[in-house]
């Protein structure tokens, strides 16, 4: 299905998030498991890019956060997915600085790339992947890129969203995430990987085969 209808499914998605998120901030719990249950999915997928199979850990870490300073939280299903998925990061990063591992980033060009057209060929390639032979291939990329396709694509958020997440230009995000894509489509033999992604709207992985 094309991006457009994903991208309804995960408008969609959001206003049942956001519902469930007041009413768990006023003390329901069974709408707290809604939210769980929403969230989880992608939250895990980002985490497994960043520290592999210790995920689970990371994310029951973030989940413990996120139930403590959901009072705190003010917006909408798409604004809390973001708000989320920053709190993992934070507990990615300091699991990471335990370890001792030290971070693959590169440095980014602060050009602003024009990237047209939502139907790419390494958009394609992506969909016709398992989810976690794609997360695989992800962990492979620099860590800004992997990063800026994880948000992206796996958790599903906007650029502006994303670049909030990892406390960058929106411009540099894009930048990141057309290249890690470009780097995907390259090691799946795609032969056209010049298409880019625009910033109108999260990117979903195909389901898993």
């Amino acid at each position: 299905m094309g991006q457009g209808g994903k991208s309804r499914r995960l408008q969609a998605r959001d206003g049942e998030l956001g519902e469930a998120v007041a009413r768990a901030q006023d003390g329901d719990e069974s709408a707290f498991a809604v939210v769980y249950r929403i969230v989880q999915p992608g939250l895990l997928g980002y985490l497994r890019g960043i520290v592999g199979d210790d995920a689970e850990d990371v994310a029951s870490d973030a989940w413990l956060e996120i139930a403590r300073d959901l009072g705190r939280f003010k917006g909408d299903g798409a604004g809390f997915r973001g708000w989320t998925a920053t709190i993992a990061r934070h507990r990615a990063l300091d699991h990471v600085r335990r370890q001792r591992v030290r971070p693959r980033g590169t440095t980014l060009e602060q050009d602003v790339l024009e990237l047209p057209g939502p139907h790419s060929t390494y958009e394609q390639a992506l969909e016709s992947l398992s989810t976690a032979r794609a997360l695989e291939l992800v962990r492979t990329l620099p860590t800004d890129q992997a990063e800026a396709v994880l948000l992206r694509v796996v958790v599903g958020l906007d650029g502006p969203a994303a670049a909030r997440v990892l406390g960058k230009r929106p411009g540099a995000v894009r930048t990141a995430a057309h290249r890690g894509l470009k780097r995907l489509a390259r090691r799946l033999g795609v032969q056209d990987p010049d298409a880019g992604v625009t910033d109108d709207g999260p990117r979903t992985l195909g389901e898993s085969t």
